[in-house]
């Protein structure tokens, strides 16, 4: 498979035309969001992320959860997409703000408890200085929680297109956070989502926004070929399945890291 650079202004293009969509659309996303409030319930308190950056917001479907459920009394909201801030109204007031930008190069101010993240990183190009840059950003005792997604991620469409992101592995990541951080968490599952028919996937996939994770440009003879090959070997009497593989990870600052 061809892994293909990431291109972040086809990606911003693509999110901002699922705006609308995406919080109808992205189901496992939203299980994926409820899982990792669950863990953060399991590993940390209220009365210690009482700052909070949450990574690649998006609509929200995470931000409101770690609302309710941490009640923080400041939070700023990112993410690469502007367009974002339309679909964030209903929860932006003077504690909770919302900046647009990359999260890889945006020059965050101030401290932060807990530094969250939800079905984004496996975007970014340099996962490497990123941990590293929120590190910087983590009080002594900050925690970074974040679920990404891994190898077998989409592995139909990869497969018939022979283009896909890169994905990590749950021990390589744990390998490139361990030098600055104690892992508390790190947990992988599939979960498999069934269509009736390969073109339902590819709707899913543009209403989702992630159509630029393989930037497939399609002919007439290279979508019934795709949709042939796909019901070929991913389909059965009920339809076809598309693969997610979503990996959550809680991993706390380690206490000689400095700023």
């Amino acid at each position: 498979m061809n892994c293909l650079p990431v291109n972040k202004k086809l990606i911003t293009r693509c999110f901002a035309k699922a705006a609308e969509s995406y919080e109808a659309e992205a189901t496992v996303q939203r299980r994926v969001a409820v899982k990792m409030t669950s863990l953060l319930e399991s590993f940390v308190s209220p009365e210690d992320c009482r700052v909070i950056l949450e990574i690649g917001c998006g609509t929200g479907v995470f931000s409101r959860m770690l609302i309710d459920c941490l009640k923080p009394e400041r939070m700023l909201l990112n993410d690469i997409c502007p367009d974002m801030h339309a679909q964030l109204k209903d929860i932006l007031n003077a504690h909770v703000l919302f900046e647009s930008g990359d999260a890889e190069t945006y020059p965050f101010k101030g401290t932060y408890d807990l530094a969250a993240s939800c079905s984004a990183v496996q975007w970014f190009g340099d996962i490497d200085a990123f941990f590293s840059r929120i590190c910087r950003l983590l009080t002594a005792n900050g925690v970074l929680a974040f679920s990404t997604f891994g190898t077998d991620n989409m592995k139909e469409v990869a497969s018939l297109t022979g283009k896909g992101l890169s994905y990590l592995s749950p021990q390589e990541l744990t390998d490139k956070l361990s030098e600055q951080y104690d892992i508390l968490h790190v947990s992988e599952e599939t979960v498999p989502k069934k269509f009736k028919n390969p073109e339902e996937v590819l709707y899913h996939l543009k209403r989702t926004g992630v159509t630029g994770i393989n930037q497939q440009k399609w002919t007439k003879t290279s979508l019934v070929r795709f949709c042939n090959d796909y019901k070929t070997h991913y389909g059965n009497g009920d339809g076809v399945i598309l693969t997610y593989h979503p990996i959550y990870v809680v991993a706390r600052k380690k206490r000689r890291t400095h700023r």
